[in-house]
């Protein structure tokens, strides 16, 4: 993984998402009726199974030309999980291969368990090159499954024709296909008997299944339901493999990887630790392995807040950059020291840092761009606009001539590069890169679970420049996409709830308005707390609504609750105060029927700048 992703995942997940107030503080069916049964005998006879039915016949309404981008977890595996019964093995071609199966066909018996064995040997052989369509290999692998679970009789073999299934389906980017077969598999094998640990055939097969159903479910857009698999693939591979061996280095670093993506830095951490003991053990300190956690550490001490600790974790690994000569990442190090500096306040140092790598990079390279990027936050903090400014159109300058070499890094740019632009109050230029990192991102199946983030802080912009038909759709997905990659209880949910609660009451739809406050309420407060401001806002936006509505007892509730609230801060939120005691005045009198009074206030969010 490139740790400017990661950085990158961080900045924009992080970012987001927060409302003004806070931004002060930081400016920155294949198997539709079988997932549900157990697996019977009765079952795996059944020579009209459902789960043959939707690939069998519809496959070729879909085309070929994806690509898989199997997860590595699913690449080490890949081997070992394949059918290795050796039927094939003199064959060195595709055309040698089918050569040898039709010679074996023309004497076997459509039920023989080996003609299954050797379908799925041959399935195998044609999924694992990719210059053969996925639907010959679906063939195989159907006819597979179809003899084997007539056989009835090797559970192992038929888990691994449920794999395969899953694999193919993935590839055609049938994922709810993908997601039964392997779901099924997962059942056939959980009711085997255990074979205990260690190296064995349905152990490695069991890894494999994990794998390829945490990949389905990530380009799915449910990443946060992956971690289950990822988290089972890990137990069952630490079974397989010694403690600090190489092959649970690996794993330690992926899973960590794989948490801080998800913003879950303190399980991340413990892993990427041992990932790096491994390596440094098996590997030694200057290893390209060990710079790889060190800057993943990077990435998971600054989500932790541990600043410090993370610019030492950047300085050893440079040091060894250095050593290594390797000039390109040495730049991205450098970025990301940078960008350490600026959150510690050293933004001399910070500007400095830049400056070498402006004087080494390329002209117009990738690299130039992101210097550009970060020197414009570094100069935004000391309140120098212009150069702000001047730093982000050189930056855009480059990406826009870069769009079709790195879409990754690009969409990274664009991204950070908008929050800038927000930050100097400059909404439509943000929201026009905020639309060009969409469009990037979409294209791009593992960066997902990046486009609710960002299309959560496009809604919230459209909302606060009054264009709320426009920012309701964005907010809903957002609510879909984010519930998917990060669960129901990230921080950043409780804000798109909030905003889109906000957009229905403008829309004079109070009651949708209501439900989706309170459930942002629930959220923002067991996250910052009742008295944060962000959770009295909401319950301000919750009385407004309530007022809206007529339901003056419950908004009289609400707007106490705002002053007992804005009490507690003390003579710092004087104004605060006075403005809820103002609007409870007027939501009395607003109950006792009085037509001159103005209750609910304003209900979309202020510009923090006005």
């Amino acid at each position: 993984m490139h740790y400017a992703d990661e950085r990158f995942d961080l900045c924009i997940i992080s970012s987001f998402f927060v409302s003004g107030s806070t931004m002060r503080r930081s400016t920155f069916s294949f198997l539709s009726s079988i997932s549900k049964l157990t697996i019977s005998p009765r079952f795996l006879h059944s020579p009209s199974s459902p789960l043959l039915l939707p690939l069998l016949h519809q496959h070729h309404h879909y085309h070929h030309s994806f690509q898989p981008c199997e997860s590595r977890s699913i690449r080490a595996f890949s081997q070992t999980s394949s059918v290795h019964h050796h039927i094939f093995d003199s064959a060195t071609s595709t055309k040698q291969l089918l050569e040898a199966f039709n010679a074996m066909e023309s004497t076997s018996d459509e039920n023989d368990k080996r003609l299954g064995l050797a379908c799925l040997e041959v399935g195998e052989r044609l999924h694992s090159d990719s210059s053969e369509s996925p639907e010959k290999a679906l063939s195989f692998a159907v006819r597979a499954f179809r003899i084997l679970e007539k056989d009835g009789g090797d559970s192992l073999s038929l888990a691994k024709a449920l794999l395969l299934l899953g694999k193919i389906g993935y590839r055609m980017k049938r994922f709810d296909d993908s997601l039964e077969s392997l779901n099924t598999a997962e059942q056939v094998l959980d009711g085997m008997p255990s074979r205990g640990c260690g190296d064995s055939g349905d152990a490695r097969v069991r890894v494999a299944v994990q794998a390829q159903i945490a990949d389905t479910k990530i380009l799915m857009g449910r990443r946060y339901e992956a971690l289950v698999n990822l988290r089972r693939c890990f137990e069952l591979k630490s079974l397989i493999f010694a403690a600090g061996s190489r092959e649970m280095g690996d794993s330690c670093k992926y899973l960590a990887e794989f948490y801080t993506s998800v913003l879950e830095f303190q399980e991340a951490l413990p892993l990427a630790l041992k990932a790096l003991d491994i390596y440094e053990e098996r590997l030694g300190s200057d290893s390209v392995e060990v710079i790889q956690v060190r800057r993943l550490l990077g990435v998971v001490y600054t989500g932790l807040g541990e600043n410090e600790e993370a610019l030492k974790q950047n300085e050893m690994a440079r040091s060894v950059l250095e050593d290594l000569h390797l000039k390109e990442e040495l730049f991205y190090v450098e970025i990301e020291k940078a960008n350490m500096q600026i959150s510690l306040g050293r933004l001399d140092n910070a500007i400095d840092t830049l400056k070498w790598v402006i004087a080494q990079a390329e002209k117009e390279s990738e690299i130039r761009a992101m210097v550009f990027v970060s020197m414009a936050k570094a100069l935004f903090n000391q309140d120098k606009f212009g150069d702000t400014k001047r730093c982000l159109e050189i930056a855009c300058g480059i990406l826009d001539k870069k769009k079709l070499m790195s879409p990754e890094k690009v969409a990274e740019a664009y991204a950070e590069t908008s929050l800038l632009y927000e930050a100097i109050n400059d909404f439509e230029i943000a929201m026009s890169l905020m639309k060009r990192t969409l469009a990037i991102i979409e294209k791009l199946p593992q960066q997902l679970h990046l486009a609710g983030s960002i299309s959560a802080r496009l809604g919230w912009l459209l909302l606060l420049t009054r264009r709320v038909s426009d920012a309701v759709p964005l907010l809903e997905a957002a609510v879909e996409q984010l519930k998917g990659s990060f669960g129901p209880k990230h921080f950043g949910l409780g804000f798109v709830y909030k905003h889109l609660g906000q957009a229905y009451l403008e829309m004079n739809q109070p009651q949708a308005a209501v439900r989706m406050l309170l459930l942002g309420k629930k959220i923002i407060e067991e996250t910052f707390g009742q008295d944060h401001e962000d959770s009295i806002d909401t319950c301000q936006c919750i009385a407004n609504a309530y007022g809206a509505m007529g339901s003056y007892a419950l908004a009289l509730e609400f707007q106490k609750h705002v002053i007992d609230s804005w009490e507690r801060h003390g003579p710092n939120a004087s104004d605060e105060l006075r403005e809820a005691h103002r609007l409870l005045e007027q939501l009395k009198k607003k109950a006792q029927g009085s037509p001159s009074a103005v209750f609910p206030a304003n209900t979309l969010p202020q510009s923090w700048h006005s």
